[in-house]
């Protein structure tokens, strides 16, 4: 348990644009108490507006999804999620590269998401996860790639995936519709 007051945020060293936040946890013999968000944490952010909850059973595997215009903020509280990253953003300093890491009740790590960055995780316990996003839902801006392209390389942790259709049919990143492709520089 980290006990100083700053939480430790950092940037990605995969993505550019993605944080992975360690936030201070504050505990005695009552419990918890961890601040999981904050605006000032991230440059250049906007302010979250709408806050969602997933549940999931062990072996669920949900993305990749992307936004062209949106960023998103997760918190597992409850689980484990191991958590896969993928940029997208055509001509961008990381275009290509994919990042995993695992966050959970138990680690308390919190990442932030920007706009063109695929994003998906799958349940290695059954979970309950968190997220804000600083747009509305929009569907014309709910994307996706596939979840097992090859080109991606992302080890997910589960062997045979409980999956939304919509997830299963997700196009190959080379596949990817004419202007649905993100490009570089995008707000981060």
């Amino acid at each position: 348990i980290r006990s100083n007051d700053m939480p430790k945020v950092t940037a990605s060293d995969k993505i550019d644009g993605v944080w992975i936040v360690e936030p201070t946890i504050h505990g005695d013999q009552r419990g918890l108490f961890i601040e999981t968000y904050r605006r000032e944490w991230f440059p250049n952010g906007r302010e979250m507006i709408q806050g969602n909850r997933s549940n999931k059973q062990a072996g669920a595997l949900v993305g990749l999804h992307y936004h062209m215009h949106q960023s998103d903020y997760w918190y597992t509280p409850v689980g484990t999620i191991r958590v896969v990253l993928h940029d997208l953003r055509e001509g961008g300093p990381t275009d290509g590269a994919t990042q995993m890491l695992e966050i959970s009740g138990e680690n308390h790590v919190g990442v932030y998401i920007p706009p063109g960055v695929a994003h998906g995780f799958s349940a290695l316990t059954d979970v309950v996860m968190t997220y804000l996003v600083d747009g509305y839902y929009n569907p014309a801006d709910e994307l996706g790639v596939a979840w097992n392209d090859p080109v991606i390389g992302a080890d997910w942790g589960v062997v045979d995936p409980i999956m939304s259709e919509r997830d299963r049919t997700n196009p190959m990143r080379a596949d990817l519709p004419a202007g649905r492709r993100p490009y570089w520089p995008m707000r981060t």
